[in-house]
């Protein structure tokens, strides 16, 4: 939903149609001489975890995390070892989830 530097919304949250942007750089070398169209879709919770449902998976387990494993975003700090925030942000949203299903 956010501007890649997390200072504005700049997609809905419930986007049905692809975001479509050229991106320099690339999420493992930001600086790096490559750009690249990228072609994204936004999935909100509700869409996941309802996908799952109607395909016969139980929801075993579901966990949200205000923190990224990865510095991959603009403005990131690394408050402990391998867990990064958004720095004007903090802990203040979500930033990755986890969750296990089963077939029923």
């Amino acid at each position: 939903m956010f501007d890649d530097s997390f200072s504005r919304i700049a997609y809905k949250y419930n986007k049905g149609d692809p975001i479509i942007e050229m991106e320099t750089g690339t999420y493992a070398e930001k600086r790096a001489a490559i750009t690249t169209e990228t072609i994204t879709w936004n999935h909100g919770l509700g869409e996941v975890l309802g996908s799952l449902i109607q395909a016969g998976l139980e929801i075993i387990s579901f966990t949200e995390y205000d923190y990224s494993p990865y510095n991959c975003f603009e403005n990131t700090v690394e408050y402990e070892p391998g867990k990064f925030r958004i720095k004007h942000l903090g802990d203040k949203l979500p930033m990755v989830y986890s969750l296990r299903a089963v077939k029923k």
